[in-house]
C-alpha cells in the first residue's frame, strides 16, 4: 500500500481528476496550498509598495492506493498535470504501514479498495 502525495498547478486540477477517473483510481483528498520550489519568484506592486511574492498556489492530492494502483495512478498525474514550464510540481510515493476504513473497520488492502455504490432501498 502506497500513499501517492501530487502537488500540482490548480488549473491543472481537472485534468488531473478526469485522469485518475479514467484510470479507475478513486477516494482522494485534495488541499488547496502554497508553496514553491523551482518558479521564479516576481515582484508586484501593491499599492506604491513593492512586493515579492515568493509562494505560489497550488493543488495538493492525496491518494491511498494498494501497489497493483501505484504506476497507473502515478502515470495518471505526470500525464495531466504537466504543461512543460517550471512549476508543474511533483508526485512523491510514500509507503503505508496501516489504513483502516472507519465505517466497516475493514483494513489495509480492503480498505483501499473502492466499495461497490449500494442502491438506496425504496
Amino acid at each position: 500500500m502506497k500513499l501517492i502525495v501530487a502537488i500540482v498547478r490548480p488549473e491543472q486540477l481537472s485534468n488531473v481528476l478526469e485522469a485518475l477517473f479514467h484510470a479507475e483510481v478513486s477516494g482522494l483528498t485534495i488541499s488547496r496550498v502554497q508553496g514553491h520550489g523551482g518558479e521564479m519568484e516576481h515582484v508586484e506592486n501593491y499599492r506604491g509598495t513593492t512586493v515579492k511574492m515568493a509562494l505560489a498556489e497550488k493543488v495538493r492530492i492525496e491518494i491511498g492506493v494498494s501497489n497493483h494502483f501505484v504506476q497507473r495512478t502515478v502515470d495518471a498525474i505526470l500525464a495531466s498535470a504537466r504543461t512543460g514550464d517550471v512549476g508543474d510540481g511533483k508526485v512523491m510515493v510514500l509507503p503505508i504501514e496501516k489504513i483502516y476504513r472507519i465505517r466497516t473497520a475493514e483494513q489495509d488492502q480492503d480498505a483501499v479498495t473502492p466499495m461497490p455504490v449500494l442502491e438506496a432501498a425504496v
